[in-house]
C-alpha cells in the first residue's frame, strides 16, 4: 500500500502518465492528492456566464451541434470544424488531418474538450483541443440546477500567456474506457490542466492512487475536529476527488481549507519564535542628530499619517530584535521621506543603511531625491558640509569603474551612512562595516534570495532591521500580511497639493476613440505640458518562428490581428501621424544606462513632449509637468501595475489624466480589471481587486501572482476567521512544542502544504 510520501513511480500508474504528472511537479502520492480540482460540474451544468480569457486553458463539456469539413483558404487541404453547446454558449473547435475523427465527432455526440482559448469576432475558438467522447444515457438531463463555481483559488497552469501552438496531425482522444465510465458520475471534478496533461488524466491518476493509499494520521484530535465541525483529513482528501454530492465537496473543502491555514500558521509561528531569538541593533532617537536636522529643514509639516508611521517604526527600531515591517502608501504619500527619517535614526546610532531599488532609473531617482532633501547633511568630507554630515552613495551596474570603486570604499569604511543601489548591491564584493537597516522599494521586483543576500551583509552579532515599501500592495504582499508575516504601517493621507487623476478606458476597436486619445494628447502638449505613452514591449524582439507544416497552420483568430503595440512602432506612428512635429523620446530597459539617464533628464527639463516607454517609468519617476499618460494594451498589465503607472502624472499643479487603451472584450475579466482601475483611485481597494481576480498568487513560493498558487482552498479575502482560528491553535502548539516532536501528523501536514522549498522560502521572507 502507498503512503503520502510514496513516489508515484512506486504506484501502479502508467509510467508515461507518471512522467506527465512530473511536469506538473507532482512526483509523490501526497503531491498528487493535494492537486485538487479547480471546479466541479454537475451533469447538465452550463459554463460560467462570463467569457474566458484569451490564452486561458479550459475544459468544456457539451453536445456537438454542428460538424463540417472546411477547405482552407490559403493552402491545399481541409479541416474539421465543430460547434459544441454547453448550455450557456457555443464553442468552435478545429481539427486538422481529421480523416478519423470526422467519423467520431458528429452532431449529437457528447464530448469533453480541453484546449487554449482564442477569439475570432467574439467567438470562443479552440484549435486542436484534446477530446473525449462521453457516455450518453441522458444523465445530463436529470438536473438543470446550477452549482456555484467551487474554485480552488488557482489559475490553470498554461494560462500565463503561453498559447497552444497546435499539434501535428489529428488529435485523438486521450481518455480511456475507465474515464468514460467515471464521467457517468453525477459530479465531475475539473482539474487545472495543461496541453500535456488533461483534466481526465489527472482524475484517473487520483482515483487509481486513492484506491492504493492507506489512510493518513489526522493532525487534529477528535475534540479539535468536533469543536470545528470538521471531517477527518483523510476523508476530505477522498471526497474532494470522488464526491457523491455537492455537500461532500463543501465539507471536504472546509476541512482542507483549515488544514492549509493550520500548516501555514504553524510555519509562521515557528518562524516568529526563531526571529524572537535573533538580535539587532536597538536604535533610539538621538536629540540633535541628522533626523532632527532634516525635520527642522523641511519646508512643510509632516502629515498626521507620516508622524504616526514614524512613531511605529521608531518603536520597532528601539528594540533589540529585527524590525520586519511593510510600509504601504499611496503613490505620492511620502513614503520616501518616512524611510529617509528612519534611516537617519539608524545613522545617528552609528550604523549604515542600504536601499535596494528594482531599476537604475529608480535608484538614480532615489539618489537625487535623498541628496536634495538632505543637502549639506549628505556631504561629509566636502567643503560646506554640515556638522555631523554623512555620505550618500549610489551603486548601479552601469556606473564607471571609478565611481563604483568610490562607493564601495565609502560603504566598507563606513563613510557612507546610506548606500542606494540596484542588484549591484547584492554582489559578493559589496561590503558594509555595520549594516543596520535594509530598505527594499517595490519588493515584488526582487526574489526572496536576493533580498536575503543583502540582509546577510549585516554583522554576525546582529541582523539588520528590514523595511519594505510599496505603493500598491501586490497580492503576495497582501497575502503574507494577512497571515501575520509582516507588521504593517499604512499611509493613506496624501500631502497637500497632490492633484486628482482622471482615468478612462479607451476601446481600441473604436477608431474614433483612439483618434480622440491622440487629439487629447496634442491638447496637453499645446498647453505646455508633457505626456507619457506606455507600451508592453520594446519592438526589437526576435520574430516568431513560422509554422513548419500546413497541419500547424490554425484558422485566423482575433489574437492574430492583436499583436501588442511596441514602443518603437508606437513612437514611429506618432511621429508620422497625430503628433507629427512634436518632440518624441523613447525609453526602454535595453538602452544603455547613460542613454536612459539622458532621456529622463531631457524629459524632466521639458525638452521632450512625449515619452514613449516601457514600464521602466513605473515607479519613482517624478516629472511634475507630465500630466497625461496613455497606456497601450492596458489589459496586459495587472491592476496594481496600472495604478503604479498612472501615479507618474498629476504630481505638479495640474490635474492628471490616464487613458487605458485596450482590445479586451467587454465581458472579459481583463475589462473588469480595467473598469475597476477606472472607477477607483484607492490603491488599497485596487489591491483587493487584484487579490480577488488574480487570487493570492504563490503565497509560499517564488512565483508571483498569476503563477501556480500554493493555496487550493483558502481565500485570504473570505476566510479571515479560519486564519485567525488556525493562528491561535498553531501558536499554542508551537509554544509548547517548537519542533513538533509530539505532533508528527501536524509536521507532516506542514511539509505537505509547504514542501521543503517553500518552507525555506518562508524562512527567508
Amino acid at each position: 500500500m502507498l503512503t503520502a510520501a510514496s513516489p508515484l513511480t512506486d504506484s501502479s500508474l502508467d509510467p508515461a502518465l507518471v512522467k506527465k504528472l512530473a511536469g506538473l511537479e507532482l512526483t509523490t502520492v501526497g503531491e498528487l492528492l493535494r492537486y485538487t480540482p479547480r471546479r466541479y460540474i454537475k451533469q447538465g451544468q452550463p459554463s460560467k456566464s462570463e467569457l474566458p480569457e484569451a490564452d486561458e486553458r479550459i475544459t468544456v463539456i457539451g453536445r456537438i451541434e454542428k460538424a463540417q469539413m472546411i477547405s482552407m483558404k490559403k493552402r491545399y487541404g481541409q479541416f474539421l470544424k465543430i460547434v459544441v453547446n454547453d448550455g450557456v454558449r457555443r464553442y468552435e473547435a478545429s481539427f486538422f488531418n481529421a480523416r478519423y475523427i470526422k467519423r467520431v465527432l458528429v452532431p449529437g455526440v457528447r464530448v469533453a474538450l480541453a484546449g487554449t482559448v482564442k477569439f475570432f469576432r467574439d467567438q470562443v475558438q479552440l484549435s486542436h483541443p484534446d477530446w473525449l467522447v462521453l457516455p450518453d444515457d441522458g444523465m445530463e438531463q436529470q438536473s438543470d440546477e446550477m452549482i456555484d463555481e467551487l474554485y480552488a483559488a488557482t489559475p490553470e497552469p498554461g494560462s500565463d500567456g503561453s498559447p497552444d501552438s497546435g499539434s501535428t496531425g489529428a488529435t485523438s482522444s486521450t481518455g480511456t474506457v475507465e474515464d468514460a465510465e467515471a464521467f457517468r458520475r453525477s459530479i465531475i471534478p475539473m482539474y487545472p490542466a495543461t496541453r500535456d496533461v488533461q483534466t481526465w488524466e489527472v482524475w484517473r491518476a487520483a482515483r487509481q492512487v486513492l484506491a492504493d493509499t492507506v489512510p493518513a494520521a489526522d493532525p487534529l484530535t477528535e475534540e479539535q475536529r468536533t469543536a470545528r465541525e470538521l471531517i477527518t483529513s483523510d476523508a476530505a482528501i477522498r471526497e474532494v476527488h470522488l464526491p457523491g454530492s455537492i455537500e461532500d465537496v463543501e465539507q471536504a473543502r472546509e476541512r482542507l481549507k483549515f488544514d492549509e491555514a493550520l500548516a501555514i500558521q504553524t510555519a509562521l509561528a515557528q518562524r516568529r519564535a526563531d526571529l524572537g531569538a535573533e538580535t539587532s541593533a536597538g536604535c533610539v532617537h538621538v536629540p540633535g542628530g541628522l533626523e532632527d536636522e532634516l525635520l527642522e529643514r523641511l519646508p512643510f509639516e509632516l502629515t498626521d499619517g507620516q508622524q504616526h508611521v514614524l512613531a511605529e517604526i521608531g518603536d520597532d527600531l528601539a528594540l533589540a530584535h529585527p524590525m520586519n515591517r511593510l510600509l504601504q502608501g499611496e503613490v505620492g504619500s511620502g513614503k520616501t521621506l518616512v524611510s529617509l527619517l528612519a534611516m537617519l535614526r539608524i545613522v545617528d546610532n552609528g550604523h549604515q543603511c542600504a536601499i535596494l531599488a528594482p531599476t537604475e532609473v529608480l535608484a538614480a531617482q532615489h539618489y537625487r531625491t535623498v541628496t536634495k532633501m538632505m543637502g549639506d547633511l549628505a556631504r561629509a568630507g566636502e567643503l560646506g558640509a554640515a556638522d555631523g554630515a554623512t555620505r550618500v552613495g549610489l551603486l548601479t551596474g552601469s556606473m564607471s569603474t571609478a565611481s563604483k570603486r568610490q562607493t564601495l570604499l565609502d560603504a566598507v569604511t563606513g563613510e557612507a551612512g546610506i548606500v542606494i543601489g540596484t542588484h549591484a548591491l547584492l554582489e559578493e564584493h559589496v561590503e558594509f562595516v555595520d549594516l543596520g537597516m535594509v530598505v527594499v522599494d517595490e519588493q515584488h521586483r526582487f526574489g526572496v534570495e536576493q533580498r536575503d543576500i543583502l540582509r546577510s551583509k549585516g554583522r554576525q552579532d546582529h541582523r539588520p532591521h528590514f523595511l519594505v515599501m510599496t505603493a500598491t500592495p501586490i497580492p503576495r504582499t497582501v497575502a503574507m500580511t494577512s497571515f501575520g508575516d509582516l507588521d504593517t504601517s499604512v499611509l493613506t493621507e496624501l500631502p497637500r497639493g497632490r492633484q486628482p487623476i482622471t482615468t478612462s478606458v479607451v476601446p481600441m476597436r473604436n477608431a474614433r476613440w483612439v483618434d480622440r486619445t491622440w487629439t487629447r494628447a496634442e491638447e496637453e502638449i499645446a498647453a505646455g505640458r508633457q505626456v507619457y505613452v506606455v507600451c508592453t514591449r520594446i519592438g526589437d524582439e526576435e520574430p516568431k518562428p513560422k509554422a513548419k507544416s500546413k497541419a500547424e497552420k490554425e484558422p485566423e483568430t482575433d489574437d492574430d490581428q492583436q499583436e501588442t503595440v511596441s514602443v518603437l512602432k508606437q513612437a514611429e506612428e506618432l511621429e508620422n501621424g497625430p503628433l507629427a512635429g512634436r518632440r518624441i523620446g523613447i525609453l526602454h530597459g535595453r538602452m544603455h544606462a547613460d542613454d536612459k539617464n539622458d532621456v529622463m533628464d531631457a524629459f524632466t527639463r521639458g525638452e521632450i513632449d512625449v515619452l514613449v516607454a516601457t514600464t521602466v517609468i513605473e515607479v519613482g519617476v517624478d516629472v511634475p509637468n507630465a500630466t497625461m499618460m496613455v497606456i497601450v494594451n492596458a489589459d496586459r498589465f495587472g491592476v496594481s501595475q496600472l495604478h503604479q503607472l498612472r501615479g507618474r502624472v498629476g504630481r505638479g499643479q495640474h490635474a492628471g489624466l490616464c487613458l487605458l487603451m485596450t482590445m479586451a472584450h467587454d465581458l472579459s475579466g481583463s475589462m473588469e480589471r480595467l473598469r475597476a482601475v477606472e472607477r477607483s483611485a484607492d490603491g488599497f481597494e485596487l489591491a483587493m481587486v487584484d487579490l480577488a481576480q488574480r487570487r493570492e498568487g504563490d503565497v509560499l513560493g517564488s512565483l508571483q501572482s498569476g503563477g501556480k498558487t500554493s493555496l487550493s482552498f483558502l481565500s485570504l479575502i473570505d476566510d479571515t476567521e479560519v486564519i485567525d482560528d488556525a493562528r491561535g491553535l498553531s501558536q499554542s502548539i508551537v509554544d509548547a512544542d517548537r519542533e513538533l516532536a509530539h505532533h508528527p501528523a501536524l509536521a507532516d501536514l506542514v511539509h505537505a502544504v509547504l514542501l521543503p522549498s517553500r518552507a525555506e522560502y518562508l524562512e527567508k521572507s
